[in-house]
């Protein structure tokens, strides 16, 4: 797996609903935490957790090419309109 740096400038949306419930509590979790041990890097990480859920793009998604969202499966309508060419 190679890393695209052109991709990074997209900005599209790669971040699924279940991985950004996950981001969004495990970036709460670490924001608290880090209030109560004085850690740094505790609280960037959180900070940066929070915002890639918050904005639903994960800038290392995209330069790895990963996307977590779901595909939209969509399933046509057929209509029931079939005994007006038998008509003729």
């Amino acid at each position: 797996m190679s890393f695209d740096y052109k991709r990074l400038v997209k900005f599209e949306h790669n971040v699924g609903a279940k991985d950004k419930k996950v981001r969004l509590y495990s970036g709460i979790v670490l924001l608290v935490a880090s209030l109560f041990t004085a850690s740094v890097l505790m609280l960037l990480v959180g900070l940066v957790l929070v915002a890639t859920s918050y904005f639903g793009w994960c800038p290392a998604y995209s330069g790895f090419g990963k996307s977590t969202l779901e595909e939209e499966t969509a399933t046509p309508v057929e209509s029931e309109t079939g005994s007006e060419s038998d008509s003729q």
